[in-house]
């Protein structure tokens, strides 16, 4: 069964993301203030002669958490280990990670908020004292053995800030979350990415990539990506403004960077719910998508483009979101009580 296209834009392209990546502060575009606040804690670290704090980054998939990560470590001039939080099953994972690091090394955690509560409590020593108690063997043999570590700085990164424990919140010194881009700053980054791909592109072609791309970089340069092909097969290979409306078209991405299943999620709501509220996990069961993806990639910018409102009864679609499918609300039918 073939992937939907948000769900594939959304998805990282390792090679696509190595090549486009910037390695520096300065290449990084967007996150104005985010990126002074750290590069604030990088020359402060550099001049004392410390490891950097830790480091927590938080925001919808793709606007550039890991980018960041691998900022700070050059701009460091340390090495940087990268894992993921589902990735870490048991106690030993994680030791072999923490002894495995030099003085200064940064441990990159994606998805940290999906790391089991039982290896997360060896975190706690390990980020605040640097030190690391495992238990070796078991039963009346088992006895604690202290590591001492390396002062290395650990940066997580997370789609759901919320779903983090206090205790290990409290222990990232740094926390910075990464919010929407513009339209221009997307342009800015499409330009760019254009560039390093030998793609000839025309600004209103950019911007016709950019203000479609969901407010994320990493859809803005899968879309390019993908109208790249269809300039080069159907046109003479330079992305136009009309070539990109054409192309993104073909994909069923319309005006507002809505997909197909935008509109599906938005269809259920409204016609099959009247309207809602409805609990995601009904609504993933409807348009036959799981719940955390609904919550992750689609519902962040329905909310915020005014389309659905979160509330503790479910998902309820908005004016806006009736408008989007050429229907009335049913607030506006129903009698208003004097």
């Amino acid at each position: 069964m073939a992937e939907r296209p948000i769900s594939t834009l959304n998805k990282p392209d390792v090679v696509l993301e190595l090549t486009l990546r910037p390695s520096l502060f300065s290449d990084f575009t967007g996150q104005a203030k985010v990126k002074e606040r750290l590069e604030i804690a990088v020359a402060a670290a550099k001049q004392r002669g410390e490891a950097l704090d830790h480091i927590l980054l938080s925001g919808p998939p793709g606007l550039g958490k890991t980018t960041l990560a691998y900022i700070i470590a050059k701009a460091m001039g340390t090495n940087l280990k990268s894992t993921s939080g589902p990735i870490i099953e048991k106690a030993g994972d994680l030791a072999g990670l923490l002894t495995n690091l030099d003085e200064g090394d940064v441990l990159f955690i994606d998805e940290i908020h999906r790391l089991q509560k039982t290896i997360e409590e060896y975190l706690y020593p390990a980020m605040e004292d640097f030190k690391l108690d495992i238990i070796i063997d078991q039963g009346p043999n088992a006895r604690s053995v202290r590591l001492n570590l390396p002062r290395f700085t650990l940066i997580g990164a997370t789609t759901r800030s919320g779903l983090l424990t206090a205790p290990l919140l409290t222990r990232f010194a740094v926390r910075e979350r990464l919010d929407y881009y513009h339209a221009a700053q997307l342009q800015e980054i499409v330009v760019r990415s254009a560039r390093l791909l030998n793609v000839e592109i025309e600004p209103d072609g950019a911007h016709e990539i950019a203000r479609r791309s969901r407010g994320t970089p990493r859809i803005a340069n899968n879309l390019l990506r993908r109208v790249r092909d269809y300039a080069q097969v159907r046109h003479d290979g330079r992305i136009t403004a009309t070539v990109a409306d054409k192309a993104l078209a073909m994909l069923e991405i319309d005006q507002n960077g809505l997909d197909e299943m935008d509109k599906r999620i938005l269809e259920a709501i409204i016609v099959k719910f009247g309207g809602g509220p409805v609990g995601v996990n009904s609504l993933g069961v409807t348009v036959g998508e799981e719940p955390d993806t609904i919550e992750d990639v689609y519902e962040p910018y329905l909310i915020k483009e005014g389309y659905l409102n979160r509330t503790s009864q479910g998902r309820v679609a908005t004016e806006l979101g009736f408008k989007k499918l050429g229907l009335k609300s049913t607030a506006d039918s129903q009698p208003r009580l004097l």
